[in-house]
């Protein structure tokens, strides 16, 4: 370690541990409590309970479907847009290669309410109306996800061995089967955790869809900020937890797929 003194270590281990507890651990249990609680206006919550979810303030199972679906589908989308621009990538030389990750690392850079507005004013009108409809979510969500996609897929691209497709050709495959039989599978650790980071971004995003999501499409982020918005801090504690434990287990689910694929 750069501090020899063990004086030292036991004061930087401590001032680490507190700052873990208290800005990772303590909000996420205070959301916890805040669901179970009937009020909270004192130091300490009061009338702790199953109340909120027994009786929510919004359509749980409703918003929970939407994001579900606009996750997985954004997740989808962006995995092979990503995917098909991480092989091409691969097949030019430095140049090609800079400018894919140009266009492809911009929607990182560029804040989520002004990639949601951008999707607003460019659908708003002919010749292409997709003003008040769900699909617009998804793209909106889809643009800010495929980065990350990209990035995953390349990575696992790079570390591939071009040896197994050159064998497989000399062998008679064609690229067809090369792609499908002997390039996927071997990236598959890569795309699998690519699609876990896109799938917790998408179901918590919240600044694009702000912008261009319509009332008969509302996702848990949205329920939530509209809940705290309107003093529900409870309710929105509530629908809190469950999209927390939604993309828990989706992303245990997907760690434990990724990890039979590297096996193999």
């Amino acid at each position: 370690m750069l501090v020899w003194s063990r004086r030292w270590q036991r004061a930087i281990r401590v001032v680490t541990l507190a700052v873990i507890l208290l800005v990772f651990v303590l909000p996420f249990v205070v959301i916890v409590v805040a669901s179970f609680a009937g009020q909270w206006n004192g130091v300490l919550p009061s009338d702790m309970g199953v109340q909120n979810y027994v009786h929510p303030t919004a359509d749980v199972t409703g918003a929970l479907v939407v994001s579900l679906v606009t996750a997985f589908s954004a997740t989808v989308a962006a995995n092979v847009f990503g995917g098909w621009a991480a092989l091409v990538a691969r097949r030019f030389g430095r140049g090609v290669r800079r400018s894919l990750d140009v266009v492809y690392f911009m929607p990182i850079a560029v804040p989520s309410v002004v990639i949601g507005l951008s999707l607003l004013v460019a659908y708003s009108e002919p010749p292409v109306v997709l003003d008040g409809q769900a699909v617009l979510v998804i793209i909106a969500h889809t643009v800010i996800i495929t980065p990350f996609a990209y990035s995953a897929i390349s990575a696992g691209l790079a570390q591939l061995d071009p040896a197994y497709e050159q064998v497989a050709g000399n062998l008679g495959a064609s690229p067809a089967r090369v792609l499908t039989r002997v390039t996927l599978p071997l990236v598959l650790p890569s795309v699998m955790a690519g699609a876990a980071l896109c799938f917790a971004l998408s179901i918590g995003e919240l600044g694009a869809t702000s912008m261009v999501y319509p009332p008969t499409w509302q996702t848990m982020p949205v329920n939530i900020y509209s809940l705290a918005e309107r003093g529900y801090y409870l309710g929105a504690a509530e629908l809190s937890v469950v999209l927390l434990a939604t993309a828990l287990v989706v992303l245990v689910l997907s760690l434990r797929v990724r990890t039979r694929a590297v096996v193999r």
